[in-house]
């Protein structure tokens, strides 16, 4: 038998000027929408923002439904959408911001197993890697390539 060690390396900031203008821009594009999200229920609000290649900030908010599960989350609604909007330009950054009752929530907000699945699926998409910015209230951890956050993924080689 052989023992593996898996490892994620992931960066702590405890002050939003320890990142770049362009990290600062795409964290506040994503609490912003995070305010715009449709949780009734929950209350608890997460918006994506995407930077992609070409400048262009997509950004997306979970959508809740009563008929739950039939909502969706932001990491999702943003992905796809820039998936269709633009099919071919790489991802090259992505922010993750929760609200709980319109505050911001004091721990990171992580993407859910289905979101994993499909960040990791957008990175193979145009093979790009791209990097992960998980904001809290007083922290922000950056995760430098997004498919780390599913290690021993199922993806298009599997096929």
């Amino acid at each position: 038998m052989e023992t593996q060690n898996i490892s994620i390396k992931i960066s702590k900031y405890t002050s939003l000027e320890e990142l770049s203008k362009e990290e600062r821009l795409l964290i506040e594009a994503a609490r912003e929408i995070a305010g715009k999200a449709y949780a009734p229920y929950s209350r608890f609000q997460v918006g994506a923002a995407l930077l992609l290649e070409n400048g262009e900030v997509v950004s997306g908010s979970n959508q809740e439904n009563a008929a739950y599960p039939s909502g969706l989350c932001a990491e999702r609604v943003a992905l796809f959408w820039a998936g269709t909007h633009y099919p071919d330009t790489p991802i090259k950054a992505m922010a993750i911001a929760a609200l709980k009752n319109g505050e911001p929530v004091a721990r990171i907000a992580a993407p859910c197993g289905a979101c994993r699945q499909v960040i990791s699926e957008s990175t193979h998409r145009n093979n790009t890697p791209f990097s992960l910015l998980l904001v809290g209230k007083n922290e922000v951890l950056k995760v430098a390539n997004a498919n780390d956050l599913l290690p021993l993924s199922f993806g298009p080689q599997d096929l």
